[in-house]
């Protein structure tokens, strides 16, 4: 056993030691990326929506039933009848809120000229609100004014051509977007695809688009249109009094059938409900790659436990010469131990190459953000770590041989 040189001893092992090379960069490689998805994933549970999830607000999904003579007029109605309870401090209408799905986008743009659309404009979801909907959502308006009641057109579903707008109001991100100095106030967007010219009135702090994009430099595109949205199905977005929360969503079900039994509804959700519920997909991934991550690691550790072991037994002999010779049991452990950290070097030093070119692959297929030189260290201490811990068994094993292994025959 040549203690001087530890490579020697892998290299009559080439094979052994090229099996855990290769599952070393491996899982070095799904580790790096798999950490990254994780935290981008986590990250994105706890991105701000920008309305106030602390407040006592909730979601009612209100489902029509048949065709209705005046839908607008029947929605006036309930909102004139749940603002009217007196455990509710507010409430608008929306086609959808920020802690839903996916939102229908509209490409806005200052350049007046269609044919520019294209080029110049940036997609915007949009929410459809009346002059109620800062208050209720919670919204800080940092300059320029709300909505006014004169200036609420019915929108019948998004294939009808938009009416006239008295404005829109954008989020300060949006702001920035469009204008580098964040002075819109007053300048006229056009509105693809209705091509409608519309002045901005307002800015907002803060208000994220849909779940779907979040962690993304889109999320706060999102721009509040003075639309009462007539449609089969609606969302009421309700404020309670503070401690009253439980009574108002109560009191909302009953006085909306009381108004009319024409209806459905579908669900009652608080702000975090809803963020628990949309963001159920990227848990459910973040806690996969977890799993995944837990296995690749079991699996590496195993094969170099195993593989170490199967060293050891081959060696007895040898070690007990050298045993013999005088070698202390620290100095057969450290052997065992520079070997492997050698191998797992090889191969942590591959992975990382490997990582590198995985991610650049999910950066092309699925927009994967370019992964931070952070993941790739922490993956390779994490990797040297458990390799060390892996043949401390093993190493512990050969320590024990006696001298006197070294008079075995053969």
């Amino acid at each position: 056993m040549d203690w001087a040189t530890p490579a020697a001893s892998i290299v009559r092992n080439k094979i052994g030691a090229a099996l855990i090379v290769l599952q070393v960069a491996v899982t070095l490689a799904v580790l790096c990326n798999a950490l990254f998805i994780i935290r981008q994933r986590t990250a994105q549970t706890r991105s701000a929506s920008g309305v106030d999830e602390e407040g006592s607000v909730f979601i009612l999904t209100n489902q029509w039933i048949g065709q209705r003579e005046d839908p607008a007029a029947r929605e006036r109605a309930d909102l004139g009848a749940l603002r009217s309870l007196p455990q509710i401090v507010d409430a608008t209408l929306s086609e959808d809120h920020p802690l839903g799905g996916p939102l229908t986008g509209m490409t806005v743009t200052f350049d007046p000229d269609p044919a520019h659309a294209v080029t110049s404009g940036t997609v915007v979801m949009p929410y459809f609100v009346d002059e109620h909907g800062l208050d209720t959502l919670g919204l800080h308006l940092l300059s320029g004014r709300n909505f006014r009641a004169d200036e609420i057109v019915t929108r019948h579903g998004w294939p009808d051509a938009a009416r006239y707008l008295g404005g829109v109001i954008v989020t300060q991100v949006l702001a920035h977007r469009l204008e580098p100095d964040g002075r819109v106030l007053g300048r006229r967007l056009t509105v693809f695809p209705d091509g409608t010219r519309v002045p901005v009135i307002g800015v907002v702090a803060s208000l994220a688009t849909s779940p779907q994009i979040a962690g993304t430099p889109y999320e706060q595109f999102a721009m509040l249109v003075p639309y009462l949205w007539a449609d089969s199905q609606v969302f009421y977005i309700i404020r309670a009094k503070p401690g009253q929360l439980a009574a108002a969503m109560s009191a909302a079900r009953d006085k909306l059938y009381e108004v009319s039994r024409r209806r459905v509804i579908i669900a009652m959700q608080t702000l975090p409900e809803a963020r628990y519920e949309s963001y159920r997909g990227d848990r459910a991934l973040a806690l996969l790659m977890r799993i995944i991550c837990g296995i690749l690691l079991a699996v590496t550790a195993c094969g170099i436990v195993g593989l170490t072991s199967y060293w050891v037994s081959q060696r007895r002999r040898q070690i007990g010469i050298c045993r013999a010779l005088g070698a202390t049991r620290a100095a057969v452990m450290h052997q065992f131990q520079i070997e492997n950290l050698l191998i797992v070097s090889v191969g942590a030093a591959i992975g990382v190459a490997l990582a590198m070119e995985v991610n650049i692959r999910l950066l092309q297929s699925v927009a994967l953000a370019r992964l931070p030189l952070i993941y790739p260290i922490v993956s390779v201490g994490v990797i040297l770590l458990l390799g060390q811990l892996s043949v401390l068994w093993p190493a512990l094993r050969a320590a024990s041989v006696p001298p006197a292994e070294a008079t075995r025959t053969v």
